[in-house]
């Protein structure tokens, strides 16, 4: 794999860009409690099938969790050049990856050896807003506000649905429903078939996070430092907890976890409607912008301290802690004993899940801020210089 080392210089932005863009919060569902309290017909939902990763952090809970055997051994199988920036995650359906790019593309590519299958034009850049995939169609979102809906078969645009502020929120399906988050403060609720709104929810502030859906509800927060459970059917809140900080997260039946930016990350049992637990690194007091890997009882998270946490989800408890040489805000993917998750320092790790030590590192020469997707045994992500790498 050629190795680059272009530095890149992040220009100055204005105050009020920097606190939409810290913002983010992600939502889960913690899998040892699933396994107690969700009826059977439910419990895949907390983990994705080793042949896909349909969606942002592979399911509706946001889990990032695979059942994929990836291999002990992981190299390179092939790149894609893209053109622009990738800081979307892709989704992987029916052996296609599908991915967004800065130069306002969502491209499909093959599975097996990276072959360019299709492009679509957005017209727009696609920024965070990564791809879901489901009953055939691609939805995602582009930063002029756009979200999209194409033909997952050909990329032929099927509609399109315009809010008044940048999507970096992923599209969330269920159902005949499509979920998504926009800057102008929305949450929003379209049909799937069309695109008509169905309803849209007003927050106080943009609205970067991916909702999580649990039994008919989606929990989303961020930027107003409000976490709400919002029913799907109709959109009616049904309660909000103040996080006290920006968010960037976690969630699962009956509990969540989230970073916040406020340097901490937070166990919130949501029946009582309480925080559990907060972490906070003993010495390194940096915010957490990447979303959690939760699995086993354990949530593993990015940080801008440079460094990945594990954390112990019953007690808030530090397990094991790794340092990269820059900040990490991609989002760890779990799959086969292991963590997959890039840094800024332009390396994806593969971690010891259990403790934390370092299997393997590739140098890809640019920052990976996207998150990885894992499917077929193979990992799949994008850099932040335009190319997306395929491991297996």
């Amino acid at each position: 794999m050629r190795l680059l080392n272009r530095m890149q210089n992040a220009q100055v932005k204005k105050q009020k860009e920097l606190t939409y863009r810290f913002c983010s919060v992600l939502l889960f569902l913690l899998v040892p409690f699933i396994f107690l309290l969700v009826p059977s017909s439910t419990l895949a939902q907390d983990w994705t099938p080793a042949d896909s990763w349909p969606q942002f952090r592979g399911n509706r809970q946001l889990t990032g969790y695979s059942k994929s055997d990836v291999p002990s051994n992981l190299k390179p199988l092939w790149t894609f050049e893209a053109g622009e920036s990738i800081e979307s995650s892709a989704a992987i359906v029916g052996g296609t990856v599908f991915v967004g790019s800065q130069k306002g593309e969502l491209i499909a590519l093959a599975l097996g050896n990276g072959e360019l299958r299709w492009r679509y034009n957005a017209k727009a850049a696609i920024g965070e807003s990564s791809p879901t995939v489901s009953n055939g169609v691609v939805y995602v979102g582009d930063l002029s506000g756009v979200l999209h809906a194409v033909r997952a078969s050909d990329g032929q645009g099927l509609w399109t649905f315009k809010t008044n502020g940048e999507i970096k929120s992923s599209p969330v399906v269920v159902g005949n429903r499509v979920l998504i988050g926009s800057y102008d403060q929305n949450l929003y609720c379209l049909s799937a078939a069309d695109g008509k709104l169905l309803w849209k929810l007003k927050t106080n502030g943009p609205v970067h996070s991916t909702p999580g859906v649990f039994e008919g509800v989606a929990y989303v927060a961020g930027c107003d430092e409000i976490m709400r459970a919002v029913r799907i059917a109709n959109g009616r809140q049904i309660f909000q907890l103040v996080s006290g900080a920006y968010t960037g997260a976690s969630l699962v039946q009956g509990n969540a976890f989230y970073g916040t930016f406020n340097n901490e990350v937070l166990g919130v049992n949501l029946v009582a409607r309480r925080v559990g637990w907060r972490y906070q690194h003993p010495q390194r007091q940096f915010p957490f912008y990447s979303s959690a890997g939760v699995v086993n009882g354990r949530v593993v998270v990015g940080g801008r301290d440079k460094m990945v946490h594990c954390i112990e989800a019953g007690t808030g408890r530090s397990l094991w802690t790794f340092a990269t040489q820059a900040r990490v805000e991609s989002s760890p993917a779990v799959a086969a004993g292991r963590v997959f998750v890039g840094s800024n320092d332009g390396r994806l790790y593969v971690l010891n899940f259990f403790n934390g030590e370092k299997i393997a590192e590739f140098n890809a020469g640019a920052p990976i801020s996207a998150s990885p997707a894992i499917a077929a045994g193979r990992v799949v992500v994008g850099s932040q210089d335009g190319r997306l790498y395929c491991f297996g």
